[in-house]
C-alpha cells in the first residue's frame, strides 16, 4: 500500500466536475448516438428512453434475473449500488455499469427474439474512424519509417501507441473540439528508458509482454504495430493482447476490433500490409495471443483483480497498460496528490508495469512538484483532462 494516505474514491456528485459532466452529459449523448446508429425496433427505443431517464433523473437499475452475468455483477457490488443515484456511487463503478446497462437494453446479450444479439452498438463509429483519411495518412508514414534504424523505429512506434489514444471516441463526445485541435506533444512524465531496459533486444526474443489495450480504431492500429516491431526485433518472444470481452466505453477494443484492424492493415499498400501479414501470422503461430478476461470490463481497480489474472501478469516479463481508464484502474480512481509516487500506488501490481496514457481525467500520479506547478501555472487544471498531455510511467 502507498505511504500516502489514500483519498476517498472519486464520485460524480459535484456539479461542474469532470466526472459529473461524464454522467450528466456524455452518457445521454452516447444513448442518443446509439439510437441513431441503428434501425432499432420500438421496444429497444423504449428501453433506451428508460435508460436515458434513469441516467438523468433516476437511479441505478438492477440487472434482469436471467442476466448471464448477474452473479458476477453482484460480486462486483451491484447489490450495494442498485437503487442509488448514479452520481452518488464510485464514478468508476457507475461508468462501467452504464455500458453494461446500455448493452442490455439494445439486446446485445439476447432477450426478445435475439435479433440484436452480438451486434456492437458502437461499431459504426469504430469503423468510420478506422476507414478515415487520417488512418490512411498514418499508415502511409510507415513507408518512410521502414529505412530508419530499429531504435528509431521503436521510439516512433512507442509514441504512436501513446498518442494514438487521442483518437478515443468517447472522449470526443465530451470535447467536440478535440479532433480539430493540435495536441501539444508534451510528456508530463517520461520513463521510456526504463521501459526499453525491461525489453532488451535479443536473438529470437524471449519472455511475454502483456499489452492491455484501450481503444479500437486509430489507437489499436499503432498498438498492433508496436507489438509487431517488438516481436520482429527480438525484444519479446510473445505478446498477449488483453481486450474487452464485450463493447465498452464506446471505443474500447474487443477481439472483433482486432480483426477489423488487421484487415485494415493487410488491405493497405506498402509497409502497412507487411505489418498486417506479420501480425496475422503471429496470431496463427501463437506469438500474438488475444485475451478477453471478464475482469477487463469490471468496475473495479486492478488491486482487486482475481487470482488467475494476477498470476498471468506476475508471469509476464512486462505488462503495458494503455489509456486513461486503465490508468485509473491501475493507480486507483482517487484524487491522489500528483506528486504521489507511481511506484507506491502500483505496488499491488504483481509484476513490472508501464502505463502509456494520454491524460483525459483528473487522476494522475508520479509528477515532480516543479512539473505540477508549471502545468498549473500554464493551464490551470485543464492539463489533466484536455488530452494534450501524456505520460509514460514505469515500475520495475
Amino acid at each position: 500500500m502507498p505511504d500516502t494516505p489514500a483519498p476517498p474514491v472519486i464520485l460524480g456528485d459535484e456539479p461542474g466536475s469532470f466526472p459529473h459532466g461524464v454522467l450528466a452529459e456524455r452518457h445521454p449523448a452516447i444513448i442518443r448516438q446509439v439510437r441513431d446508429a441503428f434501425p432499432y425496433d420500438p421496444g429497444v427505443h423504449r428501453a433506451l428512453d428508460a435508460l436515458l431517464l434513469s441516467c438523468t433523473e433516476g437511479f441505478v437499475p438492477p440487472l434482469p434475473e436471467d442476466a448471464h452475468d448477474r452473479d458476477r455483477w453482484r460480486s462486483w457490488g451491484l447489490d450495494a449500488y442498485a437503487g442509488r443515484s448514479w452520481f452518488e456511487i464510485p464514478w468508476l463503478w457507475s461508468e462501467s455499469y452504464f455500458y453494461r446497462q446500455l448493452l442490455q437494453v439494445v439486446g446485445y446479450f439476447g432477450g426478445g427474439d435475439g435479433t440484436w444479439r452480438g451486434i456492437d452498438p458502437f461499431r459504426p463509429f469504430k469503423l468510420a474512424e478506422l476507414d478515415s483519411p487520417e488512418t490512411d495518412q498514418e499508415l502511409a508514414a510507415l513507408d518512410d519509417l521502414a529505412d530508419r534504424p530499429a531504435e528509431e523505429q521503436a521510439r516512433a512506434l512507442l509514441h504512436g501507441s501513446l498518442w494514438g489514444n487521442r483518437a478515443d471516441l468517447g472522449f470526443r463526445l465530451s470535447d467536440a473540439d478535440a479532433q480539430h485541435r493540435e495536441a501539444v506533444h508534451a510528456l508530463v512524465s517520461d520513463d521510456s528508458e526504463a521501459l526499453w531496459s525491461l525489453l532488451p533486444a535479443s536473438p529470437g526474443g524471449s519472455g511475454t509482454l502483456c499489452l492491455v489495450a484501450d481503444n479500437a480504431g486509430r489507437e489499436l492500429v499503432p498498438d498492433l504495430l508496436l507489438a509487431a516491431h517488438l516481436l520482429a526485433h527480438g525484444r519479446i518472444g510473445r505478446v498477449v493482447l488483453h481486450v474487452k470481452p464485450y463493447p465498452y466505453y464506446v471505443s474500447d477494443a474487443t477481439a472483433a476490433d482486432v480483426v477489423d484492424a488487421l484487415r485494415r492493415l493487410t488491405a493497405a499498400p506498402g509497409e502497412a500490409a507487411a505489418y498486417g501479414r506479420r501480425l496475422w501470422s503471429a496470431m496463427a503461430d501463437g506469438t500474438l495471443v488475444l485475451r478477453a478476461h471478464p475482469f477487463a470490463a469490471a468496475p473495479l481497480p486492478y488491486a482487486e483483480m482475481p487470482d488467475d489474472l494476477r498470476a498471468e501478469f506476475a508471469a509476464a516479463t512486462l505488462t503495458i497498460v494503455k489509456g486513461d481508464l486503465n490508468y485509473r484502474r491501475l493507480v486507483g480512481d482517487r484524487p491522489w496528490p500528483p506528486t504521489t509516487p507511481f511506484a507506491e500506488v502500483t505496488a499491488h501490481f504483481p509484476g513490472p508495469v508501464v502505463a502509456l496514457r494520454t491524460l483525459k481525467s483528473d487522476v494522475v500520479t508520479g509528477l515532480t512538484a516543479d512539473t505540477e506547478a508549471a502545468l498549473v501555472a500554464a493551464e490551470g487544471q485543464r492539463w489533466r483532462t484536455g488530452g494534450t498531455r501524456a505520460l509514460i510511467q514505469a515500475r520495475k
